[in-house]
């Protein structure tokens, strides 16, 4: 039996510049891909879910790639530990590699599988690949980590070196790829017990005209503003170090984009229990409606709040939500109908392609007033202001809302300044702070 090693994909869902995929290769040994349908993870999804047709789609282009080179990808449906327990008996593994992931789940997961490896004499590789800097890179001088993103941007800034955008050439050495014919194919949606969705998949394409302008664009919803990538940095059919690159050479407000990204990363990391809890534990005071009406109708798109109601149902319809608006609806959420951010985050995490848990988690409790570097409670987004700044000619609103201007369109389902009233008693009340000392700034954004 052949000695080979295994590159494990999660993700990094390609062939170009990949770290750990490098390190395989460069192992000195055939290099077998392997990518395992988590059955932990899919048994919580869906079964007409975007992100596992991507997923698919994204692997059916990668054993494209791998078959010219006579060689291919094994797909395994079954959880980690039954995998590495099935490939140990099919193959003579001797090194496995993989690149490293943040949340929770994984480091367990990966905690496990590192002991199994380990009681088989086989060396478990992970490197680093889906972030710039990570874990304690980013430290401050007490070497504590920083919990207010602009000093934690300006420290990241200063310490980021050439060196760390190296790219590693995976894709010049597909010729050290494990040659066997007799793979087993890729399972389809249907083994895997689910449905083809509309979901396209296409490479990604780093449009600069778009970036160049990002700084003047990036807030308007109408227009195609935006790097459209979040979904590729997700599953990482892009390389995070070229991609910061060019923002390096283009907009320096992109590239505080991507350290948003890795500062919501470094939260995690630090501080996981954020997955369960509000970042400041007091928010967890607050006593929510938690309407089940009202909720249905945001996430149905049919607040009667234009803007609102345009992004609920491009998030419904297509998997994904422009930035501004993603931060209007979520203000909204919590603090016009007073209903916990949590039930806003799980929805958001069932329906957007580009779901990342970090930034999710981190987005959400920006917008409830709970979470590192938070919106303070008292900031209450005006709809209609927001509007009037980000989409004053309703061209995205129209786009989505096609009865807005009908008499079917009916009266919004809570006054805006009863609304706020309302949210900032609710707040004061659990964070013992006097709201009223701010009382008009919620109608100025």
């Amino acid at each position: 039996m052949t000695d080979i090693c295994i590159f494990w994909l999660r993700r990094d869902l390609r062939v170009h510049d990949n770290r750990g995929f490098f390190a395989a290769l460069e192992s000195g040994l055939p290099v077998l891909p392997i990518f395992i349908f988590d059955k932990n993870i899919l048994a919580e999804l869906p079964k007409h879910d975007r992100r596992v047709d991507f997923i698919m789609q994204a692997l059916v282009h990668l054993q494209k790639q791998f078959n010219s080179y006579g060689s291919g990808l094994l797909g395994i449906h079954d959880t980690p530990l039954q995998a590495f327990q099935t490939l140990l008996n099919q193959f003579s593994v001797q090194n496995v590699f993989t690149n490293h992931d943040y949340e929770p789940y994984a480091r367990k997961r990966d905690t496990e599988i590192a002991a199994f490896l380990k009681s088989k004499h086989i060396e478990f590789h992970t490197y680093k690949d889906q972030v710039n800097l990570e874990k304690d890179e980013v430290l401050k001088e007490d070497a504590s980590p920083y919990t207010v993103f602009t000093p934690y941007s300006k420290k990241w800034k200063s310490i980021l070196k050439p060196a760390d955008l190296h790219a590693y050439p995976s894709e010049t050495k597909l010729a050290r790829l494990y040659h066997n014919a007799n793979l087993a194919p890729l399972p389809t949606l249907d083994d895997l017990g689910f449905e083809k969705t509309d979901m396209p998949f296409c490479p990604p394409l780093m449009d600069t005209a778009i970036l160049a302008n990002y700084h003047l664009s990036r807030d308007i919803p109408a227009l195609k503003g935006t790097s459209q990538l979040s979904v590729h940095l997700r599953f990482g059919t892009i390389s995070i170090r070229s991609l910061t690159a060019l923002a390096l050479q283009t907009n320096e407000k992109f590239l505080n984009e991507l350290i948003w990204r890795e500062f919501y990363q470094s939260i995690l990391w630090h501080f996981p229990e954020v997955v369960s809890r509000s970042f400041k534990p007091k928010y967890d005071n607050i006593s929510w409606r938690n309407n089940k009406e009202a909720f249905k109708n945001w996430c149905l798109g049919q607040t009667d709040y234009p803007l609102v109601d345009a992004g609920m149902r491009e998030l419904n319809a297509t998997g994904w939500m422009h930035n501004r608006v993603r931060m209007i609806v979520a203000s909204f959420l919590c603090k016009h109908l007073l209903i916990n951010w949590r039930w806003g985050e799980a929805y958001f995490a069932e329906k957007l392609i580009d779901f990342d848990l970090a930034s999710n988690n981190g987005g959400w409790q920006w917008a409830a007033g709970c979470g590192v570097d938070a919106a303070p409670y008292f900031r209450i987004f005006n709809p209609y202001l927001q509007t009037q700044k980000f989409d004053p000619q309703w061209l995205y609103i129209r786009k989505w809302v096609p009865e807005v201007d009908s008499l079917l369109y009916p009266r919004p389902i809570v006054v805006h300044e009863v609304a706020r009233r309302r949210c900032l008693e609710v707040y004061k009340q659990a964070l013992h702070e006097e709201a009223s000392l701010y009382p008009n700034l919620g109608d100025k954004i």
